[in-house]
């Protein structure tokens, strides 16, 4: 059935023409080969970013089918997604490395079935260093391979949606953090939260830094209570505002999000800690930084957050520093990356995938 019969129905079943057009778009893609979707597809009828879960949430544990084993886990991030860059950001603050190995998409999306005219569907994929390099989905740009992409040699896998499909995905949205478990070659989460709370402690047996705890249970209250609002007018306020199509949602997430931040600000500027439930650097900090770090940089500009800057928040910028100073945190960012994907993945927000200069305030 075509998209415009199905329009008509709907019309004539009184749903406004905006509201028909999203749903005969879902309707239509039930079907296998439109399964695969992205963030930008995740777009209610009144044009607000709603995010989906991820899909998979086991976690290691002895006696589950994941037990903790040195060797056997195998991430797959992008350095420029926050919630992925958080994850390896864990992996190192415990002192990981030698534990779990690691994979480090291109930033650039690309089509995951370029053979297939009817398959649209763009996303995360694995390229080597000195790769020739990769332009948009349009053609535009040259977008290098540099020596931070770690291709997937544990499957030998081509795109992050290929290792879905090797596990037998059924929801089809291929993200990253995703854990893998190389011995029943499956995956074990796609939830970043879930996999910063395995890092956390599943492994301190084999840990290089199993003294570091990113979730303490004197602090479980107060981050949580701060992640009531942080998470979906921050953290995720930022896509909210980014990938809204219409005005409405769009002025809703920006109004959210500024007082958010200067409710955050304020608070920074009470106390005399470094991190938001003290001066231990927690699982609040570590999510609130991968967000902030990327705000001058892509986010002002990109996702229209431009009421003000990370640099006229003085003791936000602070805070930011104080998480870059320690070195795993330092060593993940990666602010070519960063800039790279978001400027030159989404051709319809950025058709010629030109990279703004501007890196955002010093960090160091």
């Amino acid at each position: 059935m075509q998209t415009s019969k199905v329009v008509g129905c709907l019309a004539l079943a009184g749903i406004g023409a905006a509201s028909a057009r999203w749903l005969a778009k879902r309707f239509l893609c039930r079907s296998a080969s439109c399964r695969a979707r992205t963030a930008l597809d995740e777009v209610d009828a009144k044009g607000n970013f709603k995010r989906t879960a991820g899909g998979y949430t086991c976690t290691v544990a002895p006696g589950t089918r994941y037990e903790p084993e040195a060797g056997r886990y195998h991430l797959y991030v992008a350095l420029a997604c926050p919630w992925a860059n958080g994850a390896l950001a864990a992996l190192k603050y415990k002192g990981l490395d030698q534990v779990i190995s690691y994979s480090v998409v291109h930033p650039t999306w690309a089509r995951t079935r370029p053979a297939d005219p009817k398959d649209e569907h763009s996303g995360w994929h694995f390229r080597a260093p000195g790769d020739a390099a990769v332009p948009n989905t349009l053609g535009y740009g040259a977008n290098d391979c540099d020596d931070a992409l770690i291709p997937d040699y544990v499957n030998g896998c081509k795109s992050i949606r290929d290792l879905y499909e090797l596990a037998n995905d059924q929801v089809g949205k291929y993200t990253t953090p995703l854990l893998w478990d190389k011995k029943t070659r499956s995956i074990v989460c796609n939830e970043s939260l879930e996999i910063l709370k395995t890092f956390d402690s599943a492994f301190d047996a084999f840990a290089k830094h199993p003294e570091r705890k990113l979730f303490k249970p004197e602090k479980k209250a107060e981050a949580e209570k701060l992640n009531e609002f942080i998470y979906p007018t921050v953290n995720n306020g930022v896509y909210r505002c980014g990938f809204a199509t219409t005005q409405e949602a769009y002025a809703t997430a920006h109004a959210e999000l500024f007082a958010s931040l200067d409710k955050l600000e304020e608070r920074f500027s009470k106390s005399t800690a470094r991190f938001l439930t003290g001066d231990d650097f927690t699982w609040i900090d570590l999510r609130l930084y991968m967000t902030l770090v990327r705000f001058d940089p892509v986010y002002i500009v990109y996702f229209k957050t431009s009421h003000k800057r990370l640099a006229d928040y003085p003791n936000l910028l602070k805070f930011v520093r104080s998480c870059y100073a320690i070195p795993e945190i330092k060593e993940v960012t990666n602010i070519k990356h960063i800039k790279m994907h978001y400027f030159t993945s989404h051709p319809r927000l950025n058709t010629y995938g030109i990279i703004p200069v501007h890196n955002g305030p010093p960090l160091d």
